[in-house]
């Protein structure tokens, strides 16, 4: 095992990874349920999912078993000219639970392509409509994606500054927290004004990588009934908020306006397999029903609608709609919001929050709010030592663990968040 620690040291380099400061990399040899197994006998207890993916826990016999039929049955086939039956049943699941609007799903391979995605369908929607409209909205501290479309409609952080000079402008709404709604849907409204929207662009009721920020359903409502009372094309980025994440199947449930496109990946097969999807209601392909070779959507990936892929999708949309498992949403739910009720008043924290199966508790801090807080280190190394497995997000640290963990592992996670908040009050 030291011989692929040297290699991996060596050979392969790690996401959001510094080259030269990055402590020595754990080394998985399997993993069961919430739990990882390291090859010197560590048990990790998956906090966060594995980057927010798994939804059944690792190694799900089901998903094995689909992944393992598919295999040796058909592998992959070009998806242009081609189909197979996984990723029409697919379909069919997404379309069961989308709202009635949609109609068709288009394949990609992960989260940002599948905001990719929607951003070229929202331009290509008024390039062949012959209007020129061009200009995007989307919300300050937003986070979809590391391509260049998706980054462009993120927040300007160290993690694209290298790379402004070569992102397209979006304007940008204030993030909307507590007490300056309307502020924000005046400046949505001051930018329609103004004319040449093409499309908004948003994180439903959360933005996940900006600190897990909750923010008003009621609000987000009427900005997309103003948007679509305007003719603005709405893009709902569910990559992390799908598949039952916040309490419902999608965080889009949570408003009765609905988006025109929504981009899903993450939790889509169960976190098994790399797989993406933009889900397009009927209004968007009303635009591309043209016999012009010219107004064609001109856009593919090799892996398209990979079948093993869409097999392990099916299995975890078939274990996601189970009675059983919506029942441990919910029990999970519920535990989150009596222990965020329960951190109320903790002198160390700015705020415990939590909707659906997430939890997260922003620590008070010298620094401002941000990812590249310094606690994160102390908050990570501390959690990590005790077999916890939970990425900070500056000084905010959270739990979106698979919907399997029990009352009693919810709680050893609860009675280490106890003991590290009164080793920071030290």
């Amino acid at each position: 095992m030291s011989d692929l620690r040297a290699i991996d040291k060596t050979n392969i380099w790690h996401p959001f990874t510094s080259l030269t400061e990055a402590s020595e990399p754990i080394l998985i040899t399997h993993a069961e349920g919430i739990y990882l197994y390291s090859e010197d006998g560590r048990k990790i207890v998956d906090g966060i999912s594995s980057w927010w993916v798994n939804l059944h826990g690792h190694a799900n016999p089901e998903i094995a078993k689909a992944v393992a039929d598919q295999a040796a049955k058909l592998e992959h086939v070009i998806f242009a000219g081609f189909t197979h039956e996984p990723a029409i049943t697919l379909s069919q699941n997404l379309l069961s639970v989308l709202p009635p609007a949609f109609s068709k799903i288009f394949f990609s391979d992960n989260g940002s392509t599948a905001v990719e995605v929607a951003l070229k369908m929202a331009i290509q929607y008024w390039y062949n409509k012959g209007e020129a409209k061009r200009k995007i909205i989307a919300i300050e501290g937003a986070y979809h994606g590391d391509t260049f479309g998706s980054m462009s409609v993120g927040d300007r952080t160290v993690f694209s500054k290298p790379f402004l000079p070569y992102l397209f402008d979006v304007e940008f709404i204030s993030f909307p927290e507590s007490g300056k709604e309307e502020n924000v849907l005046e400046q949505f409204k001051k930018i329609v004004h103004q004319g040449n929207v093409a499309a908004f662009i948003y994180e439903p009721i959360i933005q996940a990588a900006a600190g897990m920020r909750i923010y008003s359903s009621q609000l987000l409502n009427t900005v997309i009934e103003y948007a679509k009372a305007n003719e603005i094309i709405c893009i709902a980025d569910e990559v992390f908020t799908g598949f039952g994440r916040t309490g419902k199947f999608f965080a889009s449930d949570h408003m009765t306006s609905k988006p025109d496109l929504m981009a899903l990946s993450k939790g889509l097969t169960g976190g098994t397999m790399a797989m993406g999807v933009t889900a397009v209601s009927t209004k968007i392909i009303a635009e591309f029903l043209y016999n012009d070779f010219n107004k064609t959507f001109f856009h593919g990936h090799s892996f398209t609608a990979n079948p093993i892929a869409c097999a392990a999708a099916n299995a975890s949309f078939n274990l996601l709609i189970d009675p059983v498992c919506q029942e441990n949403i919910n029990k999970i739910s519920i535990s989150h919001k009596l222990f965020a009720q329960e951190l109320e008043g903790d002198q160390s924290i700015k705020e415990a929050r939590s909707i659906g199966t997430i939890l997260a508790i922003e620590l008070k801090t010298r620094e401002n709010s941000s990812y590249s807080n310094e606690i994160r280190k102390t908050i990570y190394d501390y959690f990590i030592k005790k077999n916890i497995l939970l990425r900070p997000l500056g000084n905010t640290f959270y739990i979106a663990a698979p919907y399997c963990i029990t009352h009693e592992e919810l709680e050893y996670l609860y009675k280490h968040i106890r003991s590290f908040l009164r080793f920071n009050q030290i």
